[in-house]
């Protein structure tokens, strides 16, 4: 895909640590003082669940500007039955790169692609009012709750074949390999430049309210 300035092609070998400071840079302080999440994008490379197929870089005139990166996941059915989805995170756009369309290309793009290769169905945690752009609703609307047995504002859906979702009403499981250490992430951005953790912050702030914005799944 190419847009004027801004190019998309997949993850190289060769990225993988620019696409680690990028993460951090988009996510610091963002949720919490400090993120883990350029951890979490340094271990999806090796898990079971990563699909590299869809693993995304955005280069805005020539310089590296985003990525986004998917794995399978679950809803574990009301009906006994594990059906398959797809999830995605990080995504992740340099700071003074944000606001200029590249985290909505990759979306877009990488949910094509994903079409493209057979997948039906994508769940994510994020922020609904960014999200119901592309076409993601609550969750909720398919009766499809978190792993605690609730239904939560953050958790989004989509399908990308018409009816993928209907009848699989259930709880959405990520992989383990989101269950980060702390200790082992504190110890990985160590390798990283010193940058101030804050407290306090609006975005800190929503993103709590957005945690507490769920009910009993029943």
């Amino acid at each position: 895909m190419q847009n004027n300035e801004l190019t998309i092609r997949l993850e190289r070998k060769s990225d993988y640590r620019e696409v680690e400071h990028i993460t951090r840079e988009a996510f610091w302080n963002n949720y919490v003082p400090g993120c883990d999440e350029h951890y979490l994008a340094h271990l999806l490379r090796t898990a079971d669940c990563f699909l590299p197929e869809l693993d995304f870089i955005a280069e805005l005139g020539g310089r590296l500007a985003g990525n986004i990166m998917y794995t399978r996941a679950v809803i574990r059915g009301d009906d006994q039955t594990d059906h398959p989805v797809l999830t995605f995170g990080p995504l992740s756009v340099l700071p003074d790169l944000q606001k200029e369309g590249v985290g909505g290309a990759l979306v877009r793009h990488s949910l094509s692609a994903a079409r493209d290769l057979g997948h039906t169905a994508v769940l994510i945690y994020g922020d609904p009012a960014y999200y119901c752009r592309f076409g993601f609703v609550p969750a909720e609307q398919y009766r499809i709750g978190t792993k605690y047995h609730t239904y939560a504002d953050a958790l989004q859906a989509i399908e990308l074949v018409p009816g993928a979702l209907s009848g699989k009403s259930g709880l959405f499981n990520e992989d383990s390999v989101f269950e980060i250490d702390d200790v082992a992430a504190e110890r990985f951005d160590g390798h990283f430049p010193p940058k101030e953790r804050l407290t306090g912050l609006r975005s800190q702030q929503k993103f709590q309210q957005q945690l507490s914005m769920q009910k009993p799944r029943v």
